[in-house]
């Protein structure tokens, strides 16, 4: 297959580099945070032998804030058909003030903020944020039983984020109007009782009947230009990874839906035409994840021209070019004959696409964090304030130090504890109204923590796989656990023979890489 132009998406016949910085000194490639991905756990490329791909805001991103405001007016409008009072229509989508992982409380109606422990960080009752002993009321321990899944909510996706907003407009709204009388776990009007877990369950409803009503993809796909992000480096990054392994497509889209979206990516009118398919060894519709990852459904063959599942399982090979529905991961593997330690999978879901790949199967994994373009932008511009926050708990180290079993003293570290939330909860605000996806202040939110233990890669498109060669080793950095942390580690000066073995060993590598470039050639005369 032909390399592919940045610029027009035309196919150019010859290989095609992207462009990279250098360093003038050194000459050395310089990713900037944009084009980087970042590691949790070593991983070679080359040991790679299968890719696979999510769709939806994975290949297809989707255009912030367009659609996630299109998502909640089909939400809202969805609860006033359906009874709720028509004044909600008044609120419109704030894309500031919503972030991934938050919990929702059904019983009191808060949207959290919570580590990876379920300490609370953060808690927001409609738009009014609770401090101190209102939180208490709520939370004497300020902690919840996260794995409590009948009573907590983990707003995870990205589809989540216009129902977060929304839960807090309800709470809002209910609050404020004076009809409805406040009550702990909801609201009360006349003979009516509104409870946060009744209006929780309305909106889940409400949810699923825009995804599975087909709503959203309708509006979607009548003006793909404002909703879906149509990059000409896709083509490019699927046709050299298809060069050097084997990929697939697993989407919880129905076919129809997934062949206009993907057409529309890949439909570059000033160059040929490219079929989507022909990137994809295996392609696997209506996967229905995570129980993809477990028992699966019948896999069937999808009529391309009707879009219709033929009846029956399917049993059979592999055929090129055929298109499947359902089906499991295990089913995956067999058909494309590889091991789970073969695949990496890129997707956007932490529980759907990553954590339930890698615990049930062992796949390696690839987390697109859209956000994190956003948190890399703040993280730099206000590096200051997290380097005063670790000046501020040296300083209450210092009042400590010197204290044993012995001491009665008791310091007083209240003004430094004060300037330690202020400068937290200042430094939250930059990320946006319920602050940063990954952190408050010097401490991890929970879905960091999930980021950090399942996902092996993050980065904040899976286009960023064009910058590395596919040869690649992302190496992971050595974390030393806290009693490790108290020895200093002195560098070691290596003497000359460690220099000569190092020598030794570069030259054997780039001895078995001109061999295999030898056979390479060999293989594309004959």
């Amino acid at each position: 297959m032909g390399s592919i132009s940045t610029e027009t998406g035309e196919d150019t016949g010859e290989s095609v580099r992207m462009p990279l910085p250098s360093d003038p000194k050194t000459g050395s490639l310089k990713r900037d945070y944009q084009h980087s991905i970042f590691v949790n756990r070593s991983l070679a490329l080359e040991n790679v032998k299968c890719f696979g791909f999510d769709m939806d805001y994975t290949l297809a991103q989707y255009k912030s804030p367009d659609y996630e405001a299109m998502g909640f007016e089909l939400l809202r409008d969805r609860l006033v058909s359906i009874g709720y009072p028509h004044e909600l229509l008044q609120y419109t989508y704030d894309p500031s003030y919503p972030t991934r992982g938050l919990v929702f409380d059904t019983m009191f109606g808060n949207l959290l903020k919570v580590d990876s422990h379920g300490n609370i960080l953060v808690c927001a009752h409609g738009f009014s944020f609770l401090r101190g002993s209102e939180m208490q009321e709520y939370y004497p321990s300020r902690f919840i039983r996260k794995d409590n899944t009948d009573r907590y909510y983990i707003l995870n996706t990205l589809f989540n984020l216009s129902e977060t907003y929304l839960y807090s407009c309800l709470v809002d709204f209910f609050t404020r109007s004076t009809r409805y009388t406040n009550l702990q776990k909801g609201f009360q009007h006349g003979d009516l009782f509104m409870s946060f877990r009744s209006m929780f369950q309305d909106v889940r409803e409400a949810m699923d009947y825009v995804h599975e009503s087909g709503s959203l993809k309708e509006k979607t796909l009548k003006n793909l230009e404002k909703y879906v992000v149509k990059d000409p480096r896709l083509p490019l990054l699927l046709s050299r990874m298809k060069e050097v392994a084997k990929m697939f497509l697993a989407t919880n889209s129905d076919y129809n839906y997934t062949e206009a979206i993907m057409s529309y990516l890949f439909d570059y009118p000033h160059g040929p035409k490219h079929d989507w398919t022909t990137f994809f060894d295996l392609i696997v519709v209506d996967t229905k994840k995570p129980l993809f990852f477990a028992e699966g459904t019948v896999l069937r063959q999808v009529d391309t021209q009707t879009g219709k599942l033929r009846i029956g399982t399917y049993t059979g090979d592999l055929q090129p070019g055929t298109v499947y529905a359902g089906g499991s991961s295990d089913i995956v593997c067999d058909l494309l004959e590889v091991k789970g330690k073969d695949i990496l999978y890129v997707g956007d879901h932490i529980f759907g696409d990553i954590l339930k790949s890698k615990k049930k199967q062992g796949w390696k994994t690839y987390l697109v964090v859209p956000e994190l373009a956003r948190e890399l932008q703040v993280w730099t511009e206000k590096s200051q304030m997290f380097e005063e926050l670790k000046t501020l708990d040296l300083f209450l180290a210092e009042h400590y130090k010197n204290l044993d079993s012995g001491s009665t003293e008791c310091p007083d570290i209240s003004i430094i504890q004060t300037r330690i939330k202020n400068l937290t909860r200042r430094m939250d605000l930059c990320y946006g109204r319920m602050g940063s996806l990954l952190r408050y202040g010097s401490r991890q939110t929970l879905f960091a923590s999930q980021l950090m233990r399942y996902a092996d890669l993050y980065s904040p498109s899976c286009l960023n796989l064009l910058y590395y060669s596919f040869r690649y080793l992302f190496r992971a950095p050595p974390l030393l656990m806290p009693h490790e942390s108290t020895v200093d580690h002195i560098p070691l000066d290596l003497p000359v023979f460690n220099s000569s073995i190092t020598n030794h060993v570069l030259t054997l590598t780039d001895a078995k890489r001109k061999c295999e470039q030898g056979k390479m050639e060999e293989r594309e005369n004959f």
